[in-house]
C-alpha cells in the first residue's frame, strides 16, 4: 500500500478551479520529483497534501488514512512535514526556538538538525532574521525534521540561493534520502539534481496529471513540452 496517494484530485480558490485531475502514488522511503512550469498546479497540489487547501473532488490518502476532513495540524501529526516556499522563519525567535516551537518525539532531536547543518549549531542564540538566506532555508528544512515526518514536503527548496548554498541543500536532501527512510516530495527547477534523488516523476499541466512513471524516463522531448520555457 501507498504511503500517500492522490487520485482525481479537483481543488478551487474561491470560484477559480486550480485542480483538475491530479492524480499521485508515493510509496515509503521514495523521493518524488513533482514537476510543472509556474502556476500549473504543484504548490496548490502541496496544500491539499498538508489540509492547508480542501480539495473538492477525490480523494487523499495518507497511510490508509482519508485526509478530506482533517485541518493541517492533524495532518502535521500524522506525518507530514513541509518546508514551504519563502522558508517563513520565525524571526523574531532564535534558531534554537524556531526548531523546538513545532518539535515532536523522534529520531529528530537537535543534535540530529545540527549533524545535517552544523551552521544552525554555531548560530543557536541568534535570531533566525539575522541569519542569510541560505542559513534560513537550513533552519526551516532543520524545523520541519523536527516533527518527525514519514513524509517530508520540499517547495522550491533551492529557490533563489547562491550556487555554494544550493549544493550544501542537494547535499543534505540526498543524505535524507541516503540515511532515513522518510519519504520526500521534491519541488524544484534543477532538473540535474533532481535526478541525482528523485526515484519517480509527476508532471503537472494545467491543473492535470499529464506524465508520470520513473525519473530516469524523463525524455528530452517530454521535458521540452512540459518544463521548457
Amino acid at each position: 500500500m501507498s504511503l500517500l496517494t492522490l487520485s482525481h484530485i479537483s481543488a478551487f480558490y474561491g470560484p477559480s478551479q486550480a485542480l483538475f485531475d491530479v492524480d499521485l502514488a508515493l510509496d515509503e522511503g521514495e523521493v518524488l520529483a513533482l514537476l510543472g512550469r509556474n502556476g500549473m498546479g504543484k504548490s496548490t497540489t502541496i496544500k491539499v497534501i498538508c489540509r492547508l487547501l480542501r480539495h473538492r473532488g477525490g480523494a487523499v490518502m495518507f497511510d490508509g488514512q482519508d485526509m478530506a476532513r482533517l485541518p493541517s495540524y492533524r495532518a502535521a501529526r500524522a506525518g507530514i512535514g513541509l518546508v514551504p516556499e519563502g522558508r517563513r522563519c520565525f524571526t523574531n525567535l532564535t534558531v534554537e526556538e524556531n526548531l523546538i516551537a513545532a518539535a515532536r518525539p523522534g529520531e529528530w532531536d537537535l543534535a540530529r538538525v545540527a549533524g545535517l547543518f552544523p551552521r544552525l549549531q554555531e548560530r543557536r542564540v541568534q535570531s533566525a532574521g539575522s541569519l542569510s538566506g541560505g542559513e534560513q532555508q537550513m533552519l526551516a528544512i532543520g524545523r520541519a525534521l523536527m516533527t518527525n515526518p514519514r513524509l517530508l514536503i520540499l517547495d522550491e527548496a533551492t529557490e533563489g540561493l547562491a550556487p555554494v548554498v544550493r549544493q550544501e541543500i542537494w547535499a543534505a536532501i540526498a543524505r535524507l534520502k541516503s540515511e532515513t527512510g522518510m519519504a520526500l516530495i521534491v519541488v524544484d527547477k534543477s532538473l540535474g539534481e533532481l535526478g541525482r534523488i528523485a526515484d519517480r516523476a509527476v508532471v503537472l499541466e494545467k491543473g492535470v496529471s499529464v506524465w508520470s512513471g520513473a525519473y530516469a524516463a524523463l525524455s528530452p522531448a517530454l521535458t521540452d513540452r512540459y518544463l521548457g520555457v
